[in-house]
């Protein structure tokens, strides 16, 4: 049986900066443990809160998170889909980490 190749990635997800404590940890929790479910988590980074580019949905502000983790080729599409269905989520970005 062939091993599973696991890719490194990384993922930005905005969470909207009007919600409770315990909801943004609510959803934190969610992504690194669906990410820990699924693959490897290296690393959770809270940037915390920060001003907005642009405006989305009326929301100027959010609250950072960088994720670090290794899963293999099809995980990255689960991830995106949960992020989109989610409500609280401003935006995401998913990227696949080049191996050095």
């Amino acid at each position: 049986m062939a091993e599973k190749i696991l890719n490194s990635y990384e993922t930005i997800f905005i969470i909207d900066a009007t919600l409770t404590e315990e909801a943004t940890a609510a959803l934190k929790d969610k992504f690194t443990s669906l990410i820990e479910a699924n693959g490897e988590l290296e690393s959770v980074d809270e940037w915390g809160k920060r001003r907005l580019a642009y405006e989305i949905n009326d929301r100027t502000e959010g609250i950072y998170y960088l994720v670090n983790f290794k899963a293999d080729s099809e995980f990255p599409k689960e991830l995106d889909r949960q992020y989109k269905i989610t409500e609280g989520i401003l935006r995401t970005i998913i990227i696949r980490k080049d191996e050095q």
